[in-house]
């Protein structure tokens, strides 16, 4: 399994720059999303002429990596095509009290 993200041309209103997904086979879920049966943030692209190109995938990682990597609302460190030398993310261990 596969934790990719796409980057958005332009911002999805006014906010959204990035989107963060999990697949087993990232090239036919991006097939999924450019048809509009995917995710329904990237349909919305679709529909408002908004182009988005994979910029990053981390082989191997799970859901939980995908849901932690969500959760930093930054994902812009992370992109190669935002960031000149973009950070490799590895994310800390959850730490139940």
């Amino acid at each position: 399994m596969s934790v990719y993200l796409l980057h958005l041309e332009r911002p999805l209103a006014g906010r959204a720059r990035h989107y963060v997904g999990y697949a087993e086979h990232v090239e036919r879920r991006l097939k999924h999303h450019r048809q509009g049966t995917g995710a329904r943030m990237l349909a919305v692209c679709n529909e408002r002429g908004i182009a988005y190109h994979l910029a990053r995938v981390w082989e191997g990682a799970d859901k939980a990596f995908e849901r932690r990597l969500k959760q930093t609302h930054n994902t812009a460190r992370y992109c190669p095509l935002c960031c000149n030398e973009p950070r490799d993310y590895k994310p800390r261990e959850h730490v139940r009290n």
